[in-house]
């Protein structure tokens, strides 16, 4: 393992303890510096390269497995990604709800006039096993499963190992939406049974904002020619424009960031690849945890179900001012995310990127500082 991966860069700007954009590393930024043609063979040669090496990310072999990249954000992935997986007739999709990604899923749906079956969990409640085995004796329509494997609302992570290969088994196409946990969280996608995966350039990769990205199973992608309910979002064109033109984007590319995430992706190799970047979130994630709770804050999801990726924060006090504790660690060098949990006062701390255990220790003096004089 390259020494030098392992150790803090100096950041002249704030840290973004966000789950994504987040920060990355000054290499991975220089990147972008220079300007590139999309026509260009080198460009077609380099994302063959990223969509090879996502492949093999997600355990999965190239024999059966693709990767799709989309230009947008990873919302833009997602929404590819259902309009494209399920038909316009004769099927239906059920989604796993239990925080804001989820419903984003559904909402996606209705706009996209999809038939949908939700099954809701509360936000601090992982998505059951049971409950939806119930749901799916109740509707056998169903034709299609989308779940979030990380749900950001909270920090919590859904057991995809449980439920995928169940539900894969009852021959349901497999939707996971793992935006925030790829490339941070080993998954084994092909023994998972998972149909589609979906992530982005910007969260454990490392790069920076513009794509997102679609494992998909080639077998399933290749039978949604024609699904699509959009142009610019019809994934199946775009895999048989990748395949067809040696990596050939079909619209204007985000050049630049494709370069950096290229960058992103040899640095994750040399930290010595995700279950190396796993222990390092992790270890943020636990110094976080135990140092704010030693602070008088107290997590929102258990321990067990938590995820190395965001941590919530109840608020620890009714007179707690959010904005100037956020405008307070801004000034400071850090910069966090409000709340997203619908019934608790809360905050998040993202403990991915360009972050190291050092960076949580200084981030917890600021806070006990704070917490002395105006909690």
């Amino acid at each position: 393992m390259n020494e030098a991966a392992t150790q803090p860069q100096v950041e002249t700007a704030p840290l973004l303890l966000t789950p994504g954009p987040l920060t990355t590393s000054r290499t991975v930024k220089e990147q972008m510096l220079v300007d590139h043609g999309t026509w260009d063979d080198e460009y077609k040669e380099d994302t063959q390269q990223v969509r090879a090496a996502l492949v093999k990310l997600a355990n999965a072999s190239k024999k059966t497995y693709t990767a799709v990249l989309m230009q947008g954000s990873g919302t833009f992935a997602v929404e590819s990604t259902i309009g494209t997986a399920v038909p316009k007739q004769g099927a239906t999709l059920m989604i796993a709800i239990n925080g804001a990604y989820g419903q984003r899923m559904a909402q996606i749906a209705d706009y996209l006039g999809i038939n949908h079956v939700d099954v809701v969990f509360d936000e601090d409640e992982v998505t059951g096993l049971e409950k939806i085995m119930d749901k799916l004796a109740a509707h056998p329509e169903v034709t299609h499963f989308a779940m979030v494997h990380c749900e950001t609302t909270t920090g919590i992570l859904n057991p995809i190992e449980t439920l995928i290969p169940k539900i894969h088994a009852m021959g349901i196409v497999t939707i996971v939406d793992a935006m925030s946990s790829f490339g941070g969280i080993p998954i084994n996608v092909e023994a998972l049974g998972i149909d589609y995966l979906i992530s982005s350039s910007n969260k454990c990769i490392q790069g920076v904002p513009g794509f997102g990205l679609v494992i998909a199973k080639r077998q399933t992608i290749d039978q949604t020619a024609g699904n699509a309910r959009s142009l610019a979002l019809d994934l199946y064109d775009q895999y048989q424009c990748f395949e067809v033109h040696d990596g050939k984007w079909r619209f204007t590319s985000p050049t630049h960031v494709v370069y950096a995430f290229l960058q992103a992706l040899k640095e994750l190799a040399a930290e010595g690849g995700v279950p190396a970047r796993n222990r390092r979130y992790a270890h943020n994630e636990k110094t976080l945890r135990q140092g704010m709770m030693t602070l008088g804050y107290q997590p929102v999801i258990d321990e067990a179900v938590q995820s190395p990726i965001i941590t919530s924060f109840r608020y620890p006090s009714k007179d707690f001012n959010f904005q100037k504790f956020y405008n307070y660690l801004k000034e400071k060098g850090f910069i966090i995310y409000p709340g997203k949990v619908s019934t608790i006062d809360s905050f998040r701390i993202g403990n991915i990127g360009q972050v190291f255990n050092d960076d949580m220790v200084r981030l917890l003096a600021l806070i006990k500082q704070y917490s002395v004089v105006e909690v």
